[in-house]
């Protein structure tokens, strides 16, 4: 499905991992192309450790266009910002930054990031991973201060409505940095 922000939305059901298909699919998709699943069973994060990723949650990896920012860190940062902006704006929260990849909301993690690179003798492509939680219920004792919009708002979050916002937000400060 492709809307009026011109990014192409592939959604599943249950991946092993969004990044892993979008990395997957790099070579041949359209920038912009965003890998959407209700349900991973094999998200991860920075250095390998497993990401909870259970139906409710929004999973989200979108394929980059070839830009001139070589540092993954960067964009990561920004993406971090771009998901901090959505939830303040559209639900008057004040969320927190943990640099470099992680959103927190009264000091409980709810989202994380991860941005790799696709390199074949140069960089062909770079994907970035997005695990926000949105309408989980409850988690596993053995997470480490982890949290949901719904746990933290008392109500639903409309998973599409996030998604739309933050991918317009990391195009238009993308746009910005790549000139």
């Amino acid at each position: 499905m492709t809307d009026k922000n011109n990014f192409k939305i592939m959604p599943f059901d249950i991946l092993d991992s969004t990044s892993a298909k979008a990395k997957e699919i790099s070579a041949a998709a359209e920038p912009w192309t965003v890998v959407v699943a209700k349900e991973q069973r094999g998200g991860y994060g920075r250095k390998g450790g497993a990401w909870f990723s259970p139906a409710g949650g929004l999973y989200f990896s979108v394929v980059l266009p070839k830009s001139n920012v070589d540092d993954l860190q960067i964009l990561t940062i920004l993406a971090a910002f771009c998901v901090a902006k959505t939830i303040k704006d559209n639900y008057s929260v004040e969320p927190f930054v943990k640099l470099p990849n992680d959103v927190y909301l009264n000091g409980k993690k709810i989202c994380g990031i991860l941005t790799e690179n696709i390199i074949s003798g140069e960089v062909k492509s770079s994907v970035i991973g997005i695990g926000v939680n949105t309408n989980i219920d409850a988690f596993s004792a053995d997470l480490a201060n982890p949290t949901s919009l719904k746990i933290e708002l008392g109500q639903t979050i409309d998973n599409n409505f996030i998604l739309v916002h933050i991918i317009s937000q990391l195009q238009q400060i993308f746009k910005a940095i790549s000139r």
